[in-house]
C-alpha cells in the first residue's frame, strides 16, 4: 500500500522520532510506514489522518493492479 506519510511529515518539517512522540509509535515504526514495509493498524492510520488533518484515502492508496479492474 502506497501512502504519502513521507510528504505530509515533511511538509510540517517534523522528524519520524517527532511524529512518532506525537503519535505514540516509535521513529522505526513511522520510517517502516514511510518505505511501505508496514501498514499501520487503523486505529494508528485513523490517528495520523487526524494529525494531518487529511482523510485516510488521501495519505494511503491501495496498489492498483489489472486484476484490480474486476
Amino acid at each position: 500500500m502506497r501512502n504519502s506519510v513521507r510528504k505530509l511529515r515533511s511538509s510540517l518539517g517534523l522528524s519520524q522520532g517527532q511524529l512518532g512522540a506525537a503519535l505514540g509509535v516509535s521513529r522505526q515504526t513511522i520510517n517502516a510506514i514511510e518505505t511501505e514495509r508496514y501498514t499501520p493498524s487503523l486505529p494508528l492510520a485513523l490517528s495520523m489522518a487526524k494529525f494531518f488533518e487529511v482523510s485516510v484515502e488521501e495519505m494511503f492508496h491501495a496498489d492498483e493492479s489489472p486484476a484490480d479492474d474486476r
